[in-house]
């Protein structure tokens, strides 16, 4: 590669900014040919996962009915799912809040755990991003055929169409639903990878360069990882306020 012999010129390791993205087996498994194998994506997923357990631990570990600070900061999150819930999808999305809620610290904390050095974010794989967006079409869609039946169906059908653009209307209402969880995955996906990848690449630059010339590159870094935590957050809340939105259009046929 191009910053391999960039590096081996500038007296440097042989470095790859992409190595970030790198899925390496931990713990080998392998049953009746089928790969099972821990990888450092899965074991970074269920950091994840005990991150946000940790953090509601800590939260809300000893409630009171005087909130500190720390529950505080639980509270008005929980608050702000349930806030995007509840307008998005009205009182019937409640039966679905702990799925949703779970959904937004999952994608919030693989995004942030990305950002430590030499850490793995397990969104920026399209696999990862891919399943949970399988997932939110796969429920939103069961949920309703279950509530409206066949008449389900009419959800391709605009009200107001006439009859004869109905061959024309319904194909592409028909592509545009099944491309939903293609553009939530892909848009969760493609945010992650291009903001790490710029991070990779100044970290590279930064032990590349000779000392007089690295502090550029690293304060690019620590600029762009401030701006990532925001936009990890951003893209949580994006994914979540879809997956409501998908749900709601399965509800209310609208």
């Amino acid at each position: 590669m191009i910053t391999e012999a960039f590096a081996a010129e500038a007296g440097a390791p042989k470095l790859d900014p992409l190595h970030h993205f790198t899925v390496e087996p931990i713990i080998p498994i392998h049953i009746f040919g089928v790969d099972l194998s821990i990888s450092n994506s899965v074991i970074w997923m269920w950091l994840a996962v005990a991150a946000a357990y940790g953090f509601f631990r800590f939260c809300f570990g000893t409630p009171s009915l005087v909130p500190g600070r720390a529950q505080s900061m639980g509270e008005m999150l929980y608050g702000f799912v349930y806030g995007i819930v509840k307008e998005t999808i009205g009182k019937e999305g409640e039966k679905f809040f702990p799925y949703i809620l779970s959904l937004f610290f999952f994608v919030l904390f693989c995004n942030w755990l990305g950002l430590i050095p030499f850490s793995f974010t397990p969104t920026s794989q399209i696999i990862v991003t891919g399943t949970l967006a399988m997932a939110v079409f796969i429920i939103s869609t069961a949920i309703g055929f279950i509530r409206h039946g066949l008449h389900f169906f009419h959800f391709f059908v605009p009200s107001g169409v006439p009859a004869v653009l109905l061959p024309l209307i319904v194909p592409i209402e028909l592509i545009s639903y099944l491309a939903r969880p293609v553009s939530l995955s892909v848009r969760l996906f493609a945010n992650m990878t291009a903001g790490h990848t710029i991070i990779a690449t100044m970290l590279f630059f930064t032990v590349s360069l000779p000392w007089f010339g690295s502090w550029l590159p690293f304060s690019f870094a620590i600029l762009i990882s401030g701006a990532e935590l925001f936009i990890g957050a951003i893209q949580a809340y994006i994914f979540t306020v879809l997956t409501c939105v998908y749900i709601n259009d399965a509800i209310h046929m609208h």
